[in-house]
């Protein structure tokens, strides 16, 4: 796995720590470890948890379970290469992630593929209507790695009083003819 690619993985990774079972080392969805006969039971620790905690928890585990497998394996590799990190390095990258602003690293719980996008389509999908996210999120996975950066150049360009607009469109837009419609909007 290239850097890039581990360092976009851990994003998730540490965007969804804490999603996965209390078996997995640091919280780390995807990374099983078989715990001690003697590990306390979960329950407690969820009884022992805030309303917002718990929402948390339950939306992170929600993001985990949405991840294509492919995103998986990947957040997997990932986290068994963040496992085997030194301790500072991976202190340093767990530092670096918590010092993002919440928005972006929320972004991250999107998988490897969209939360490295996420920044430049925030201002697209930052306000996203809960009836269009399930139907956006599936056209974005669709989207091959050109129409996803032409994507990210129109979100970024178009002012926010037409951003509403700009979702129905896209979304109304039939999968085949999509990538001449992002190329025409983007200009080229």
């Amino acid at each position: 796995m290239r850097r890039t690619d581990r360092l976009r993985a851990c994003g998730v990774l540490l965007a969804l720590a804490g999603a996965a079972s209390a078996t997995t080392p640091n919280g780390l969805p995807g990374v099983p470890q078989p715990a001690p006969a003697s590990a306390p039971s979960a329950q407690p620790a969820w009884a022992s948890m805030t309303p917002q905690q718990k929402r948390d928890l339950r939306a992170r585990y929600a993001a985990w379970q949405a991840l294509p497998d492919a995103e998986k394996l990947r957040v997997r590799r990932a986290g068994a290469a963040l496992v085997a990190m030194p301790v500072a390095e991976r202190q340093a990258l767990q530092a670096r992630f918590a010092g993002m602003d919440q928005m972006h690293r929320e972004g991250w719980l999107l998988g490897p593929r969209l939360g490295a996008a996420y920044a430049r389509l925030q201002p697209l999908l930052g306000y996203l209507p809960a009836a269009q996210r399930e139907p956006m999120l599936n056209l974005l996975e669709q989207l091959d790695a050109d129409s996803l950066e032409q994507l990210s150049l129109i979100s970024q360009r178009t002012p926010p009083q037409d951003r509403a607009a700009l979702r129905e469109a896209l979304l109304a837009v039939a999968p085949a003819q999509r990538a001449a419609w992002l190329r025409e909007k983007v200009g080229h």
